[in-house]
C-alpha cells in the first residue's frame, strides 16, 4: 500500500489548528473598558469605588509591579440564548506562559473573588439568563515582569531591584471580549488533540498507531462534508472507547500549583498569586467534581485565611468534599539542606499544626517537589511528625547521574526508613498530555515491581493550577488504548496502593544529593548568616525564656515566639535561603531577619535579666551557684559578671543551660616576632603573605600544614556556570584560580596575655578583604576573623586549608547529625559531589587524630584528596565564602560581609560537635547578678540538646529535645533543675507516645540509637 501517513498527519493537524480551534469561540461581541492605576495594591472596596478612565486595546499600561484596575462591561446578545458564554481578557500576555507575567484577578460588581485571567486560563464563566443582559466584572492586573534566565539575565536582573525597575509600561493591553462557545466543536478539537497526543508517542509499527490515525482520518472527511462536529465526533466513538491494556501504567493524577512562595516575584505578590490560583481551583471545582487538588505550605493557606477569608472559606468547603486536599505538613516547602536542625521541626510542626486546627486534617506525606537536595535527617523527622511518606521529582534534575529508582524507601542517619516517590513523569507541571504520561509510563524504573506512579498536573512555579483543557484531557484518558489509565485521585490513595504492591521496595541511605543547583549553599551570603543568628536567637530566646517560666520570673511570651518563627520559617522557603530570588525578595528577608533579630534580642534580655535578678521566684529553678554535668560548682556569689551559656556543652566553667562565673583561663597567649602565636596547646607561624604556614598540636606535636603548602589561604576562581548564575557552581570553575596574597600592611593588633592577634589586609580586583587570626589563652581553636568588602561580579572566593591528614572521608554536620562522604573520585557519583553541605563544623582525620573547621553561618564546602610530593596523602579543605552571580540578582552580595570560621587541630567528631555549637553561641554576658542553675543537664557529651521551650499548649509543661551525636548507642541521665512530676516521649507534635520513669533527683535514664532524635514533655511538680 501506498504510504500516505505523513500527509494525513499534516491534514488532521491543520483542521486541528486552523478550522476546529477557531471554531470554539464562535462568536464574540467586544466589551468596554476602563482603568484605575492605583499603583500599589489597594482593597478591593477602595478600587471599587474608585475613578475609572476610558482606555482601547493598544494601551501601554503597567510599570514593573505596579497594580491597575480595569472595569470591563459587556452585553450579552439574544441571539446566544441558550448557549454557554464566557468573557476574555488579554492583559498582553506573551510566551513566557502562565506565572512569570501579568496575571489579574476578577472580582465581581460586589466585590467577591471569582477566578485569575492569565495565560492560558483568560476566561472568565457568564451566567445567562434573561437575555439580552449586561455583565460587568473588576479585573485587578499586575504587571509582573518577564524575567529571562537564559537571555540578557543581567537586564532581567534589573527589574527585580526596586531601585533599578524603572517607571516603562511592561504590557499593551489586547482587550475584553464576550463570546459565545461552540461546546460540540470544543469537544471535538480536544478528542482529536488527545488522540493526536496518543498515536504520536505509539511506535510506527503498533496497530493502534494506525487505527487511531485512520479514524482521524475519517472524521476529518465527516467534518469536511458537513462541518458537523457532532457527526465527527461519533466516527471516533469507537476508538475512543477502545480500552487501556490489562498492563498498562496506571497514573495517578492530582491537580497542583506549585508557588513559589518568593522567587521571581516578592512575598506580596505571592499572596495575591495564592489568591488567584485558589480561585481558579475553586471554579474548577464546581464545573469538574472530580478534581483533586494538592495544596501544601500552610503559611499560604495563612495568607488566605488573613488577605482573602472569602477564598480560604471556599477552600475549606472543598477540602470538606475532598476536591482540595492538604499536603506537606510543612510551613514552607524550605530548603533542607541549609536549614537548621530546630527549623525542620518547627516546619513540621507549624504546618502540620495549621492544618490540624484549622482544617481538621492530619497530613501524612512530606511534599517537597522543588528543593535543592534533601537533607539525610529528614526521613526520622518525617516518622516523628505523624507523616508516613515522602515526595519530591528534583532529583530527576542531576547533572550527572540517573537516581536509579522512582518508588523506593529512603533511609535517613538514625535507620529510619520512609516510602518516598518520584514521579517519573520528571515534572510538577504536567498538563496531562499524552506525552507526559507515555514518558512517565517508559521512564518508571520499577517495571516488573511497580505499576504506578503520580501525575502533579497544572501551571506551577508561578501558579495559575490545572485548567479546564487538562481536566478534559485526563477524562479521556482514563482507560484509553495506547495510553496508561489516568484516575485523578488524592496523593495518599497513590501511596497507600504503592505502598500495599510494592512492600519490599529497595532502600535508598542517606541524602538526596542533588547534582546541580550547588551554589545555593553560598548565593546571598548575609541572608543565611541572618538566618543562622536567628535560629541561634530563638534557641536562646526560648531556653531563657522558660527557665524563667519555671523560675516564676516572667510569664512565656508565647506570642511573640511563634510570630517570630513564622517570619524565619517563611524565609526559609527554597528560593529564599539558597539566594536565587531577585533582588527585592533578598532586601525583605534581610530586613526580616534584621527585624527577628532585634524582638529576639529583647526577649533574650528580659528573661536573662529577671533570671540573674535577686528577687524570689515561685519555681523550681533556683538563683544558686552553677554546677556542671558532675555536680561541680562554678565560682558562686551575686558580685561581678555572670555569663549564660545557651550551648548544650560548658564553657569557661559555665554549666550547660545555665549562668555562672568565668572560670580563669590557665596559661596565657604571646605572639612573637609578628608572625607566631602560641599558647599552651598550640603554635601557628604566618608567612610574610599572612597564611599559616606550620599549625603545631603541641600535646601531640603533629603538624596539621603538609610541607610546602599553607592554609588560611584565600583563592580567587572565575564563575561563569552554563545556565543558572545563582544556582549553578559548575566543575570546570576550578581549572583556574590566584591565591590572594601580598597583603598591604601585616599588623599584630593582640599581644596577650588573654589574646593574640594578627590582622592582613588584602586588595583584590575591586574587592578589600582584612583577615584576622587570633589564639585566646587555653585554646586550641585558631579563630579566623574575615571582613570583606566584596566588589566582584561572576568570581567565587575559597578558604583553603590543607591538612596532614590520610583522610578517606570527611564528616560534615547536618541536622541532628552528621554524613561522611568519601574524599575520593571513583564513582561517578562521587565526582559530581564535589560542592556540599556542612552546618557548623566539618571534620577530617585519620585514625589517632584529627582537624575540625567550624563556623558561623558558612554552609559551601569541598574536600579532596591531596598527593604529597614524597608519598603519602593529605586532605584539601575548602570552604567556598562568597559568590557574585549576576542573575537573578544583578548586585548579589555586593558589600560588606563578616566571615568567622576556627580550626581546631588535635580534634574528634566529638569535639567538632562541642566547638560547633561553642562558636556558634557564645556566652552572654551581664553586669552583675546571681549564677543560676542550669534549667537540664545530661551527663553524656554523645548526648545533645537541641531545645528547651515551654510546651505548645501553654500548660506550663517543659519540652526537651535531644539527639544522639556521634553516631553510636548512648545511655545519659536528663537531670532537670527544677520539680518533675512525670515524663513523657512524644512526637514532634508534643503528642505523647510512652510514659518513662522519673528518678530520685528528678533524673530520667536515656537510651538512644545512633542520630536518634527524642523529644521529652517534662510536668512540673511542686517545688519543695
Amino acid at each position: 500500500m501506498h504510504d500516505d501517513v505523513l500527509k494525513t498527519e499534516g491534514r488532521i493537524k491543520n483542521t486541528l489548528q486552523q478550522r476546529l480551534r477557531p471554531r470554539v469561540q464562535a462568536e464574540r461581541e467586544t466589551c468596554s473598558v476602563s482603568a484605575f492605576v492605583s499603583g500599589e495594591p489597594v482593597g478591593v472596596s477602595e478600587a471599587l469605588s474608585a475613578s475609572y478612565t476610558p482606555v482601547q486595546p493598544g494601551l501601554k499600561w503597567g510599570a514593573p509591579w505596579s497594580t491597575t484596575w480595569f472595569q470591563i462591561s459587556g452585553q450579552v446578545p439574544s441571539r446566544w440564548r441558550g448557549m454557554r458564554v464566557e468573557a476574555t481578557v488579554d492583559l498582553g500576555f506573551n510566551d513566557r506562559g502562565p506565572g512569570f507575567q501579568a496575571e489579574g484577578l476578577v472580582f465581581s460588581p460586589d466585590g467577591k473573588p471569582v477566578k485569575a485571567v492569565q495565560p492560558k486560563n483568560n476566561w472568565v464563566a457568564v451566567e445567562t439568563g434573561d437575555l439580552p443582559a449586561a455583565w460587568s466584572c473588576f479585573v485587578e492586573a499586575v504587571a509582573m515582569p518577564s524575567f529571562l534566565v537564559r537571555r540578557e539575565p543581567s537586564r532581567s536582573a534589573l527589574l527585580g531591584d526596586r531601585a533599578t525597575m524603572g517607571t516603562e509600561p511592561l504590557y499593551v493591553f489586547g482587550g475584553a471580549d464576550l463570546v459565545m462557545i461552540d461546546e460540540d466543536a470544543l469537544a471535538l478539537a480536544t478528542d482529536v488533540e488527545v488522540l493526536l497526543g496518543v498515536m504520536e508517542q505509539l511506535a510506527p509499527t503498533e496497530p493502534r498507531r494506525h487505527e487511531i490515525l485512520r479514524a482521524l482520518e475519517r472524521s476529518v472527511d465527516a467534518y469536511d462534508l458537513d462541518e458537523d462536529p457532532q457527526l465527527a465526533r461519533e466516527v471516533l466513538k469507537e476508538v475512543m472507547a477502545a480500552p487501556a491494556a490489562r498492563t498498562a501504567h496506571r497514573i495517578s493524577a492530582v491537580g497542583h500549583a506549585h508557588i513559589d512562595s518568593a522567587w521571581l516575584w516578592p512575598v506580596t505578590e505571592t499572596i495575591r498569586k495564592c489568591a488567584r490560583t485558589f480561585s481558579n481551583v475553586a471554579a474548577l471545582g464546581e464545573r469538574y467534581p472530580e478534581l483533586v487538588f494538592a495544596c501544601s505550605q500552610a503559611q499560604q493557606w495563612w495568607w488566605m485565611k488573613d488577605k482573602y477569608p472569602a477564598v480560604f472559606e471556599r477552600m475549606k468547603e472543598q477540602v470538606k468534599s475532598g476536591q482540595i486536599v492538604p499536603v506537606g505538613g510543612m510551613w514552607v516547602e524550605s530548603d533542607t539542606n541549609v536549614t537548621g536542625a530546630e527549623s525542620l521541626v518547627r516546619q513540621l510542626v507549624y504546618g502540620k499544626r495549621f492544618f490540624l486546627s484549622e482544617l481538621g486534617v492530619e497530613t501524612e506525606e512530606v511534599w517537597l517537589p522543588d528543593c535543592f537536595g534533601y537533607s539525610a535527617a529528614l526521613p526520622q523527622l518525617v516518622l516523628l511528625s505523624g507523616s508516613r511518606w515522602f515526595l519530591t521529582q528534583k532529583i530527576s534534575w542531576n547533572d550527572t547521574d540517573k537516581f536509579p529508582h522512582h518508588t523506593f524507601w529512603w533511609e535517613g542517619i538514625d535507620g529510619s526508613r520512609v516510602f518516598t516517590h518520584f514521579p517519573p513523569a520528571d515534572t510538577y507541571n504536567a498538563e496531562m498530555l499524552p506525552s507526559e504520561l507515555a514518558h512517565a509510563a517508559r521512564n518508571y524504573a520499577e517495571q516488573g515491581f511497580g505499576t504506578r506512579s503520580l501525575v502533579p498536573f497544572g501551571y506551577g512555579d508561578g501558579g495559575g493550577g490545572p485548567t479546564r483543557e487538562m481536566m478534559e484531557r485526563a477524562r479521556r484518558l482514563a482507560d484509553l488504548d495506547g495510553s496508561s489509565r489516568v484516575v485523578v485521585e488524592a496523593p495518599s490513595r497513590f501511596f497507600a496502593a504503592a505502598q500495599a504492591e510494592y512492600v519490599d521496595a529497595p532502600v535508598w541511605s542517606g541524602e538526596l544529593y542533588l547534582e546541580l543547583h550547588r551554589g545555593t549553599l553560598t548565593s546571598q551570603v548575609e541572608i543565611k548568616q541572618g538566618n543562622r543568628h536567628c535560629e541561634n536567637l530563638l534557641r536562646e530566646a526560648e531556653l531563657w525564656s522558660t527557665a524563667a517560666l519555671v523560675g516564676g520570673r516572667l510569664p512565656y511570651p508565647y506570642e511573640e515566639l511563634e510570630g517570630i518563627w513564622r517570619d524565619v520559617l517563611l524565609n526559609q522557603f527554597h528560593d529564599i535561603l539558597p539566594g536565587s530570588s531577585i533582588a527585592m525578595v533578598n532586601d525583605d528577608a534581610i530586613a526580616s531577619h534584621a527585624r527577628s533579630a532585634a524582638r529576639l534580642e529583647g526577649v533574650i534580655e528580659r528573661a536573662i535579666t529577671a533570671l540573674s535578678s535577686s528577687g524570689e521566684g515561685t519555681g523550681g529553678v533556683a538563683n544558686e551557684p552553677a554546677t556542671d554535668a558532675s555536680g561541680t560548682a562554678g565560682a558562686s556569689g551575686t558580685g561581678g559578671a555572670v555569663a549564660f551559656n545557651a550551648a548544650p556543652h560548658p564553657q569557661n566553667g559555665v554549666p550547660a543551660f545555665g549562668a555562672g562565673r568565668l572560670s580563669a583561663s590557665s596559661g596565657g597567649a604571646k605572639v612573637s616576632g609578628g608572625s607566631v602565636l602560641e599558647n599552651e596547646l598550640v603554635r601557628v607561624e604566618l608567612n610574610a603573605d599572612g597564611q599559616i604556614t606550620s599549625l603545631l598540636d603541641l600535646a601531640t606535636g603533629r603538624e596539621v600544614i603538609p610541607p610546602g603548602l599553607a592554609g588560611g589561604v584565600l583563592q580567587l576562581h572565575p564563575d561563569y556556570p552554563n545556565n543558572w548564575p545563582a544556582w549553578d557552581i559548575d566543575p570546570f570553575y576550578r581549572h583556574t584560580h590566584r591565591d590572594i596574597s601580598a597583603p598591604q600592611e601585616i599588623t599584630v593588633i593582640e599581644r596577650g596575655p588573654d589574646q593574640v592577634a594578627v590582622r592582613a589586609e588584602y586588595t583584590f580586583g575591586s574587592s578589600r578583604a582584612v583577615q584576622t587570626m587570633s589564639l585566646a589563652a587555653g585554646s586550641r581553636v585558631i579563630e579566623v576573623d574575615l571582613e570583606l568588602d566584596w566588589r566582584e561580579r561572576e568570581r567565587l572566593l575559597k578558604l583553603a586549608l590543607p591538612v596532614d591528614v590520610h583522610a578517606d572521608r570527611s564528616t560534615a554536620e547536618i541536622q541532628f547529625g552528621h554524613v561522611e562522604r568519601p574524599t575520593h573520585t571513583n564513582t561517578s557519583w562521587d565526582v559530581a559531589r564535589f560542592e556540599y553541605v556542612a552546618h557548623r563544623f566539618l571534620h577530617v582525620g585519620e585514625p589517632g587524630f584529627g582537624v575540625a573547621v567550624v563556623n558561623r553561618g558558612t554552609y559551601g564546602h569541598e574536600v579532596t584528596a591531596l598527593a604529597k610530593p614524597g608519598g603519602g596523602r593529605a586532605t584539601m579543605v575548602r570552604l567556598t565564602v562568597i559568590r557574585g552571580p549576576r542573575f537573578p540578582d544583578h548586585r548579589a552580595d555586593n558589600g560588606v560581609h563578616r566571615f568567622h570560621f576556627g580550626i581546631i587541630p588535635g580534634a574528634t567528631v566529638a569535639d567538632a560537635v562541642r566547638h560547633g555549637y561553642q562558636f556558634n553561641l557564645p556566652l552572654r554576658t551581664v553586669p552583675s547578678g546571681q549564677d543560676v542553675r542550669p534549667l537540664v543537664q545530661l551527663d553524656n557529651e554523645a548526648v545533645v540538646v537541641e531545645a528547651v521551650k515551654a510546651a505548645d499548649d501553654r500548660s506550663g509543661d517543659v519540652v526537651v529535645r535531644c539527639y544522639e551525636s556521634l553516631g553510636g548507642r548512648a545511655q545519659t541521665t536528663l537531670q532537670a533543675g527544677f520539680p518533675v512530676r512525670s515524663a513523657t516521649v512524644t512526637d514532634l507534635l508534643e503528642r505523647p507516645s510512652t510514659e518513662v520513669e522519673v528518678g530520685p533527683g528528678n533524673t530520667i535514664a536515656l537510651q538512644l540509637r545512633p542520630f536518634q532524635v527524642l523529644t521529652l514533655r517534662l510536668v512540673r511538680g511542686q517545688a519543695e
